[in-house]
């Protein structure tokens, strides 16, 4: 057959480690052979980030907004161990966060639903997708040690000059101090990809804080959120027949662990953090979680909700066989090619991108896996294959669907 032509690029932001390892494998195995694969090309593996001074990351993102799509690879954040392993200049930023701050994006984690691998909450049948705003809050924060009795405040100074102070308490003693922000405009843009994001998934939309204690931080969240939906999406809302609600966060988790699934609970940073680790753990595993970031100009960009599986990769480079689970990179690039098919209007990608999701489920659920779903799934007589096999089996399985 033919290859699926493409009109406009895919941004493609490779990675590292073993991660790295599946995106050729996966573009070998699964895409090249079947689509004219047309994308502009950044590598994020942290040596070219290093080389470039991080330059590329923000080049990549710059791309992202130019073309509106864009897939990445899971890369490195480093730490003190990863800056002597990799000999680096300095100790570079999340690339994840460089990318949202300048998309001004949300993240969407979803887990995907496997037969054979089931939930351990047993009322979940549906996929719980958390959106997570991607700014500020506790990954912003200034951080103070105490030394002893004394008074703290908050203060803010206008361009002024003036001063506005709020005690937060006064020390009989040592302490910890630490100071948040965030910005009306960022959670003006997490609201309106949220509600965006409903209406184009047809999912009601849960949006959780904990604005009872804090009366002014939370509450702005709240507020915004309620302004905007009823200035602009109450309506349209209505017409798809999904519904938007505030609750407690504390409330949310009780009605999250009693439901039986397929809405989004939007959370602030932290909260979205944990509470996506918590959904796909208990769904199954974070590699079988997919996370895509949305700007409120509609940029988005697909990814793997996980790693870079060192502990992987350390044993390929030794030579010695690995059984990495590579569905969540694998639908971060059936993400990314269904929205450049619907975006140019071109129905065959749409399809192979569609056809790709349920080659590689129904890979699974016919008992082929890699060992970290073996450990866990409740199908019998499953067969456990390593890294490469695991993406030859779903391109068997891929012909089938196309063929059809």
């Amino acid at each position: 057959m033919d290859k699926i032509k493409m009109t406009t690029p895919l941004v493609e932001m490779d990675g590292d480690e073993m991660t790295r390892i599946l995106w050729k494998m996966i573009k070998d195995e699964l895409l090249l052979p079947f689509i004219d694969l047309k994308t502009e090309y950044y590598d994020l593996g942290l040596e070219y980030r290093d080389e470039t001074g991080d330059q590329v990351t923000i080049d990549s993102a710059l791309a992202a907004k130019k073309y509106g799509v864009a897939v990445k690879c899971a890369t490195i954040t480093p730490n003190a161990a990863r800056m002597e392993e990799y000999n680096l200049k300095e100790m570079y930023k999340s690339p994840n966060g460089t990318i949202r701050a300048i998309l001004d994006g949300t993240v969407f984690r979803a887990p995907i639903v496997v037969k054979g691998i089931e939930p351990t909450v047993k009322t979940w049948k549906k996929p719980i997708t958390i959106a997570r705003h991607a700014y500020g809050d506790v990954y912003k924060a200034t951080d103070m040690k105490v030394p002893g009795a004394g008074k703290a405040e908050l203060v803010f100074t206008a361009e002024d000059g003036t001063e506005t102070r709020e005690l937060i308490h006064e020390f009989d003693g040592p302490g910890i101090l630490q100071g948040m922000h965030n910005l009306e405009s960022s959670i003006e843009s997490f609201a309106k990809s949220c509600f965006n994001y409903a209406l184009e998934t047809g999912q009601d939309l849960w949006f959780a804080t904990k604005d009872t204690i804090s009366k002014k931080y939370d509450h702005t969240f709240k507020d915004i959120f309620q302004e905007i939906f009823d200035a602009e999406y109450k309506e349209k809302f209505d017409e798809a027949g999904i519904e938007y609600f505030y609750t407690l966060i504390d409330d949310a988790v009780a009605r999250v662990i009693r439901s039986d699934g397929g809405y989004i609970w939007a959370c602030k940073n932290y909260d979205g953090d944990v509470m996506s680790d918590m959904v796909a753990t208990a769904f199954g595993s974070l590699a079988m979680m997919t996370s895509v970031l949305v700007a409120p100009d509609g940029t988005t960009e697909y990814e793997a909700a996980h790693g870079t599986v060192q502990r992987h990769y350390y044993k390929h480079l030794k030579g010695e066989e690995t059984s990495t689970n590579s569905v969540a990179t694998i639908f971060a690039w059936s993400g990314a090619l269904r929205k450049r098919g619907k975006l140019d209007n071109i129905p065959e990608l749409v399809d192979f991108a569609d056809k790709l999701e349920k080659a590689t489920i129904a890979t699974i659920e016919g008992g082929t896996m890699t060992k970290d779903l073996a450990l866990i799934t409740t199908l019998e007589n499953v067969h456990a294959v390593n890294s490469e096999d695991f993406i030859k089996a779903i391109r068997a399985e891929l012909e089938k669907e196309l063929s059809k």
